[in-house]
């Protein structure tokens, strides 16, 4: 008895969801096989500039950034022990980016939207590679020393300074590299980068501000940000960064999430916040298309109608002859036709 309860409710969260197929799909589908070659070619420039951010992240990564003056009584603040990361580097693609396009891929096999399917991904790699350069870029430029910085300098604990009382650091080459690029944190940054983008994603699509109340709603869309929001603190706790530089790459990453979903979507709280602007206009020219087809079929039918009434009447007695009343519809007919009035 238990179990067949507990399976009623599974209608009822669809519900809540609005996972059920909206009345636009009804004119079509958009599937990746009909639309999917047209949408890409459309948005050739936009992945170009895609490839460009890509590349230049790479030369972001490698380049060294700014050494800034590091004084023996700056050290105080940064003899915090060096730890391993609890996020390591390459998970953070995972959760920001592969994560989200599952949950795209999700949406997809429900509606068939390629143009939603298309925007998001499209969206979300926007998002977190304009994250990424911007974050690496400031990092360079800044230079600012993690917390961990004196064991990074001086592994075996025994510093060094010049005559100008700068460090003169004797540790490995890719520590001291690193030592370099506390602000801002570039896994807070990429976190809330590519769950916020998802968080606004979710919002739009399970219809949250609805204005219904369902609290339920809330407490999905806030589990990418909290995710996100562990991770952050992680980076503090595992002393890699300063609470400035965790702050400033959470609220970096979630502005550039909203720019790049706004580019795509409507604002989550809109009544059309379920799906991108893309969609619409092609439902709009789906229905306009189906429209004047279905005008131009009344209109044949209208002429063929004429021309049926317009045929001689069959010979009676042996005497041929064509009816005085069809011959005046057919005439009122056509004058209705050419003035526009039909």
């Amino acid at each position: 008895m238990g179990w067949r309860n507990l399976g009623s409710l599974f209608p009822y969260f669809r519900n809540i969801f609005n996972f059920q197929q909206v009345q636009g799909d009804q004119l079509g589908t958009y599937t990746i096989k009909s639309h999917g070659a047209a949408v890409a070619k459309n948005h050739k420039h936009d992945w170009l500039i895609l490839v460009l951010l890509g590349l230049i992240e790479i030369v972001l990564y490698i380049i060294q950034p700014f050494h800034r003056f590091v004084g023996k009584d700056m050290m105080t603040d940064l003899k915090y022990p060096m730890k391993a990361n609890t996020v390591p580097v390459w998970a953070v693609p995972m959760y920001a980016v592969l994560v989200p396009i599952a949950i795209f891929l999700f949406f997809y096999a429900r509606r068939k939207d390629v143009y939603d399917l298309h925007h998001s991904i499209l969206g979300l790699l926007f998002a977190v590679l304009v994250t990424a350069v911007i974050t690496d870029s400031i990092k360079n430029g800044v230079g600012r020393p993690r917390p961990d910085f004196f064991w990074r300098c001086f592994p075996d604990g025994i510093d060094n300074y010049d005559k100008w009382g700068d460090v003169v650091c004797h540790g490995k080459a890719k520590d001291i590299k690193e030592g370099h690029k506390s602000f801002p944190s570039g896994h807070t940054s990429w976190s809330f980068a590519g769950l916020g983008f998802l968080a606004f994603y979710l919002s739009g699509k399970i219809k949250v501000f609805d204005r219904k109340g369902h609290v339920a709603k809330l407490c999905i869309v806030s589990l990418p940000l909290l995710v996100a929001s562990l991770v952050a603190v992680s980076r503090v706790s595992d002393y890699w960064h300063h609470w400035q530089d965790v702050f400033a790459g959470g609220l970096l990453g979630f502005v550039v999430a909203a720019f790049c979903y706004r580019q795509f979507f409507p604002a989550p709280y809109h009544d059309q916040g379920w799906g991108p602007y893309a969609y619409f206009q092609a439902l709009e020219e789906t229905r306009s298309n189906s429209s004047s087809a279905s005008t131009a079929n009344a209109l044949s039918v209208q002429v063929m109608g004429v021309q049926n009434v317009t045929q001689p009447v069959p010979a009676q007695n042996g005497v041929a002859f064509s009816s005085y009343a069809s011959n005046q519809y057919t005439s009122l007919k056509l004058d209705e036709m050419e003035s526009g009035r039909r």
